[in-house]
């Protein structure tokens, strides 16, 4: 009887094990995802607290140490009224229209102008926006036109290239909003606009408030495990900053990007200190990525350790989603390890199958790359939950876990697998 219960008890006690991650994984999203961190971005200090946040559910795991490693950036935010109508009717922020980040704030009623797309003519634009009628007119186009004729179009962005108040882009729902080009604005307001805005209105009323904060700090959060052995490293990485807010009333949750990814080496930390790995492991939960990989450029710029002690590197952004497809991308270091990952994928099917991207200035793991460390990322894309990137229904409501067993399972197996002597 004995016999037949242990093997019984073992299972029941791996399976809670295993339910106990999830749950703690789910409940870290949740808390990153919630109002109290306004979209873990610059106003109100959200990505401060959310670092703050992070570093004591490091702590908790059992890690060895937890550190801070502050940097600045300037960043321009939309802090106050976010208001703007079209012919007298009112738009919604976030679902109607956005602001393009590195835009200056615009107050009044101004006249519309609507670029000949069909019978497109450089000069002869130029030449309408000079006269009286069209003085301080926005300009409405497809964003996609005005990316096939960029020349033109930062033109009409500069302080001297014509008298027009500002541009307006037409985009595919749902709008999405960014931080990327933030660290600076430009001379005249971009809005970005929904495929319905109207075809042949006179004039939109604005009120937009804008703010650049300077040398705003924030901080990388980096936990370590200490291993048996310290002469290298394993590294796991994900950002916990977002997007933050866009006017008084609108935030970015960002549950997939990226709670989804901080979530899972806090969780990753929690497994390693209570078993302890042959070599150190550490755990740096970016910030600033998203307003341009601020932090992991910051950090490879000043490592806190050697960072050709590296083994390998994962970087988890995005994983928080159901496609059995996986996407990465690999440093061609990291090469050697993605095939025996590809091996231990065929052996316990973590996924379908793996979808290779080329290299690119997308996520953390890029300023890694170019300073030759073995790296990959994991980024779930095409997923149900894939559709609200950079939206504000990037929340807890629409989270998704479905990748984040097999990520989990397909990395810790790795670096168990490479860690074993072989004979």
């Amino acid at each position: 009887m004995k016999k037949i219960l242990f093997p019984i008890i073992i299972m029941c006690w791996m399976t809670s094990v295993s339910a106990q991650n999830l749950t703690h994984y789910k409940a870290i999203v949740k808390e990153l995802s919630s109002a109290k961190y306004q979209g873990r971005g610059y106003e109100k200090n959200g990505v401060v607290k959310a670092g703050k946040y992070v570093a004591e559910e490091f702590r908790r795991s059992g890690v060895s140490e937890v550190t801070f490693q502050p940097f600045t950036v300037n960043i321009n935010t939309f802090p106050g009224d976010l208001e703007m109508s079209v012919d007298g009717k009112k738009l919604r922020p976030g679902a109607d229209f956005v602001m393009r980040e590195y835009s200056p704030g615009s107050h009044g009623s101004y006249p519309l102008f609507y670029v000949d797309t069909l019978h497109y003519d450089s000069k002869r634009l130029f030449e309408e926006l000079e006269k009286p009628e069209h003085k301080d007119a926005f300009v409405v186009c497809d964003f996609w036109f005005t990316y096939r004729h960029s020349a033109d179009f930062k033109r009409l962005q500069s302080k001297d290239g014509c008298q027009n108040a500002g541009l307006i882009y037409t985009w595919d729902t749902p709008l999405k909003f960014y931080l990327a080009y933030a660290d600076k604005v430009v001379a005249k307001p971009i809005i970005w606009v929904s495929a319905d805005f109207p075809k042949d209105a006179k004039n939109i009323q604005v009120n937009i408030e804008q703010k650049m904060l300077e040398n705003f700090e924030s901080s990388n959060v980096i936990a370590k495990v200490s291993g048996e052995r310290h002469d290298s490293c394993y590294v796991f990485t994900a950002h916990y900053d977002h997007l933050g807010r866009l006017g008084r009333s609108l935030y970015f949750p960002g549950a997939n990007d990226n709670a989804s990814g901080t979530a899972a080496i806090i969780t990753l930390a929690e497994h390693y200190a209570r078993h302890k790995p042959l070599f150190d492991v550490y755990f740096i939960a970016f910030a600033g990525e998203d307003s341009g990989l601020h932090g992991s450029t910051f950090f490879v710029e000043h490592p806190l350790f050697p960072l050709r002690s590296i083994r390998y590197l994962f970087n988890l952004d995005m994983i928080g989603d159901n496609n059995p497809i996986q996407y990465c991308e690999v440093s061609d270091p990291g090469i050697t390890g993605f095939a025996l990952m590809q091996q231990l994928n065929e052996s316990h099917h973590y996924f379908k199958a793996f979808s290779r991207g080329v290299l690119a200035a997308n996520s953390d793991h890029y300023p890694f790359a170019e300073r030759e460390v073995p790296c990959i990322m994991f980024e779930n894309e095409q997923g149900d939950a894939f559709i609200h990137y950079h939206t504000a229904n990037d929340n807890w409501k629409n989270a998704i876990f479905t990748t984040y067993e097999p990520i989990f399972k397909l990395v810790t197996d790795y670096v168990e697998e490479v860690s074993i002597p072989k004979r």
